[in-house]
């Protein structure tokens, strides 16, 4: 291996991205607005710069990170020292087939975009995910999910481009690694493996979501608007939507959610630092304008120990970081 691919400089990345920044702050590119500068940072506004950038990131043998709209996710203080891919590839197409709506949707669509959309045109099937951050590759890859729905509900099938070792030439990128095999597959709904905030694409970071084929069911458009006006006045009156945050950080165990737990062990409230658990909704933890990741991963773990010695449950997080390790 030689030097330069142990430290890669940047004038040697950008000729093969050649819109690469360095540098860049994450900050803004989280829900959180807490994170520190991903060493190099990259837009990928199709499949082709998305292949491109992740064969950089292999020939480089840089650590690299998807990124959507950042709603799920708590980046370290110090950054992250690789390569973030931000996805920005938001083409979306829907079609009525008689009693039913096909969606064709690229992973960098905004879900609050495409349930606009479904309400504009009379679908029905998404009114729960009103209010969600996020992106659709983001929301399929964590089965997001509310009031008893969830993205494995809708998903018909998933582009994915799945990442092996060997050797691939891609013509578009116009660039070979010898580290780096792609594959682009068609995933069925039962293929995705979907559970309780869940999917086979979290579990495997080789799988990498290109795009979607969702289906809705034509529905009436003043019940949609009613439902939807129903579920965003409830996330008004129990969540602190007036704060930065990454919405429900740990998943709901099998008997009580986490929100009552973190509540009866007299949690809410709390705070540490910049960041304080929520007296609206146990569950968040929200950045009251200055919070560090610390502030937060403290608060989680403090959540964690006490929750683990009162009810002997030890919650697991919902959210992820990216550049720390809890």
């Amino acid at each position: 291996m030689t030097k330069q691919t142990q430290n890669p400089k940047f004038q040697d990345l950008k000729k093969l991205l050649p819109n690469i920044k360095k540098n860049v702050s994450l900050k803004e590119d989280t829900t959180f607005k807490i994170g520190g500068r991903a060493k190099y940072f990259y837009d990928a506004k199709n499949k082709e710069d998305l292949i491109r950038a992740i064969l950089a990131a292999k020939k480089f043998k840089l650590p690299f990170f998807i990124l959507g709209r950042g709603s799920n996710i708590l980046v370290a203080d110090k950054g992250f020292d690789g390569l973030a891919i931000k996805i920005k590839n938001e083409k979306l197409k829907m079609k009525n087939y008689n009693s039913k709506f096909k969606i064709f949707c690229q992973s960098g669509v905004p879900l609050a975009k495409l349930v606009s959309k479904s309400l504009q045109i009379g679908a029905t099937g998404l009114e729960w995910a009103i209010g969600i951050p996020g992106t659709i590759g983001g929301a399929i890859r964590g089965n997001a999910g509310a009031f008893n729905k969830s993205m494995t509900n809708i998903v018909k099938s998933v582009e994915v481009l799945e990442i092996t070792g060997g050797q691939m030439q891609n013509a578009k990128c116009k660039m070979q690694n010898d580290n780096a095999k792609f594959k682009i597959k068609e995933y069925k709904n039962k293929d995705c493996k979907f559970s309780y905030r869940e999917s086979i694409f979290k579990k495997n970071k080789n799988l990498i979501i290109l795009s979607a084929e969702l289906q809705l069911k034509k529905g009436n458009k003043n019940k949609i608007k009613e439902k939807m006006k129903e579920y965003l006045n409830y996330r008004k009156e129990t969540q602190p939507l007036n704060f930065p945050s990454a919405g429900s950080v740990f998943k709901n165990p099998k008997v009580f959610s986490a929100g009552e737990l973190i509540e009866k062990c007299g949690l809410k409230g709390k705070r540490l630092g910049g960041a304080k658990i929520s007296e609206k909704h146990g569950n968040f933890i929200i950045n009251l304008g200055n919070a560090k990741a610390g502030d937060v991963a403290g608060l989680i773990n403090l959540i964690k120990q006490k929750v683990k010695k009162k009810f002997g449950i030890i919650l697991e997080e919902e959210i992820e970081y990216l550049g720390l390790t809890q």
